[in-house]
């Protein structure tokens, strides 16, 4: 018995369903064991709560933006393949092992390589796409790559990347990671603040016409000064 999902027929039926141009954003979200601290991991739950919540609150947004995660831990995995917020639904994330940054961040970019692909595949407009790290630690693995092929993606367009740093994270790693935006420092473990943000920007980016660079995102408040 065959259960593989036949993906490309599954995009086909959502993309004549709903034709809209696609707003992905992928969340990179780190789930290393030192996430249990002060409960980081369970307020970056209700974030992304938060975030999905707010998304489906306008029509257009929950249309348009399409979101992914990779998380990464004991593992890099993709913990929710993209999808617009009716079929967000990823399970809650649980804290432990390591921080493979670098491996994460090149599964991301390798999402949203593919995802475009897809959307020519099925002559559907697309927005820049999003690439957001959020992280409190530094990465145990080799970010050499990851850090060419993040500049690369900026330099051609491919997509915005931005860093975000929890807690302890190292912020002189995620500068030397995010080099076109400089990373920013959440304030204490605000999630649902930052995931506010968050919903309420990609919100404002997909309202506007695909190609449109000069969107004014929201203030941010969540940053620590």
């Amino acid at each position: 018995m065959n259960d593989m999902i036949d993906f490309d027929a599954f995009d086909a039926e959502d993309f004549a369903d709903n034709p809209e141009p696609r707003c992905p954003c992928v969340l990179v979200l780190d789930c290393s064991y030192s996430m249990t601290s002060n409960g980081a991991i369970d307020e970056l739950n209700r974030g992304i709560e938060t975030f999905k919540s707010a998304i489906e609150g306008n029509d257009l947004a929950a249309k348009r933006v399409e979101v992914a995660i990779v998380s990464f831990g004991a593992n890099v995995d993709i913990s929710q393949e993209f999808t617009t917020v009716d079929g967000f639904s990823p399970s809650p994330l649980v804290a432990n092992g390591a921080t493979p940054m670098g491996a994460a961040l090149e599964q991301a970019v390798d999402l949203v390589a593919q995802r475009r692909q897809t959307y020519r595949s099925h002559a559907i407009k697309s927005y820049k796409p999003w690439i957001f790290l959020i992280t409190d630690g530094a990465p145990t693995d080799d970010v050499t790559s990851a850090i060419a092929r993040i500049s690369d993606g900026e330099d051609n367009r491919a997509f915005t990347f931005f860093a975000v740093g929890v807690d302890q994270a190292d912020m002189n790693v995620l500068s030397r990671i995010s080099t076109k935006r400089a990373p920013l420092k959440l304030r204490g473990i605000a999630f649902e603040e930052l995931f506010q943000w968050l919903s309420d920007s990609l919100t404002q980016v997909s309202s506007d016409d695909p190609g449109t660079d000069s969107v004014a995102l929201p203030q941010v408040s969540w940053a620590a000064t």
